[in-house]
């Protein structure tokens, strides 16, 4: 669905992505309109699928997933059939919280997150029981800098 956006969609979708949790009353006064355009805007949005689904932000080391490893894997297969099950893989193990295929030298990184590094282990373990990679580095992350799910509107 095509959907133009405006300045003040604009401004409520950023609102939105500061703080989902807001009331419409809030959202409308920061945008500098009233609730009912707000409302009828954000409806406009979710439809054209500007919005997706709403969640919430957990602190993974307060829960006790203190690791976060970026695992750099390549792989000499690229078959359908092996891709679909790397996929699969990747897919069931919610330790998982990003996987990206890129160009280059490195076919996949993942993000995973963790409880420490043999959970870590065990996750690899796992994985490579499951599908075939021709090498896999693990990097861990020493400290978050930054981490957002904020578009630049």
């Amino acid at each position: 669905m095509d959907v133009r956006i405006d300045d003040v969609d604009r401004k409520i979708l950023a609102e939105l992505q500061r703080d989902a949790s807001q009331s419409l009353d809030e959202i409308a006064r920061a945008v500098g309109s009233s609730k009912t355009p707000v409302w009828n805007r954000i409806r406009k949005l979710r439809d054209a699928g500007v919005i997706g689904r709403q969640t919430v932000v957990l602190d993974a080391e307060a829960l006790g997933f203190e690791a976060c490893f970026f695992v750099l894997i390549r792989t000499s297969e690229h078959e359908a059939s092996w891709q679909a099950a790397f996929l699969k893989a990747l897919r069931d193990r919610p330790e998982v919280q990003e996987a990206h295929r890129l160009a280059g030298d490195i076919d996949y990184i993942l993000k995973v997150r963790v409880q420490n590094a043999r959970a870590y282990d065990a996750f690899y373990q796992a994985l490579i029981s499951e599908v075939r990679v021709h090498n896999v580095t693990a990097l861990l992350s020493m400290e978050e800098i930054k981490s957002t799910t904020m578009l630049p509107l």
